[in-house]
């Protein structure tokens, strides 16, 4: 074999390895890359290799040499709606908040009174404090009023008897109404409160035996 032959044999052998290799290499990048793939806004798909600009405004997916979604990517939200999605998960982990104390506070009261008798208890003793401080203003209600009595009678004494009203006197009925009057706002406040309390007892004993009635059914 001359000279001349060997060299040519030899380059088709190296062009062939070139080309062989250059096959692999893109059969290769084709088997392991990664596309992505998104919608626009007029609902047309696209596709690219690499990530661009519109595939991050309107969100995309990365699909795999196999046509499998291995990701997606949500939209680049504007101002507006990054503000909404915000005052959203704020809300979101403020109920989750609520929730864990509303747990927390059930577990304890569980654990405070094992039973209703003992919940009962505790309920009827915040009636009895709050029964206890209307009866203490409604001695000071009358104690007040019989002091009220007393200077308007020593008033209607002198106008009988023609006799001016003195400035103190005066000043002390003005005063003694203005403590009526508060110690009777203050003696409506606490019915009211009392009333109301004794509506918010009926819905916490439920309550209470709903939550007994959950832990019996537990295992």
């Amino acid at each position: 074999m001359g000279n001349s032959t060997h060299k040519t044999l030899t380059a088709l052998a190296i062009a062939a390895l070139l080309t062989c290799s250059a096959a692999f290499a893109q059969q290769n990048t084709t088997t392991n890359g990664m596309r992505y793939k998104w919608v626009d806004g007029a609902g047309v798909p696209h596709f690219s290799d690499g990530l661009t600009q519109d595939a991050i405004k309107y969100g995309y997916q990365v699909v795999n040499d196999q046509g499998l979604v291995v990701r997606r990517v949500q939209r680049t939200l504007n101002p507006e709606e990054r503000a909404a999605a915000q005052k959203l998960a704020e809300q979101q982990a403020a109920q989750q908040r609520k929730a864990r104390d509303r747990q927390r506070a059930d577990e304890q009261l569980l654990a405070a009174y094992p039973n209703e008798a003992a919940y009962k208890v505790a309920l009827q003793q915040t009636l009895t404090s709050l029964d206890q401080q209307i009866r203490t203003s409604k001695i000071n209600l009358r104690s007040q009023e019989q002091a009220l009595t007393g200077l308007l009678a020593r008033a209607a004494e002198l106008e009988h008897n023609k006799q001016p009203l003195p400035k103190s006197l005066q000043d002390g009925i003005t005063h003694q109404r203005g403590i009526v009057s508060e110690v009777q706002g203050q003696l409506t406040r606490q019915q009211a409160e009392r009333d109301q309390t004794t509506q918010n007892q009926v819905q916490q004993l439920a309550h209470y035996r709903a939550l007994l009635a959950a832990q019996a059914q537990q295992p």
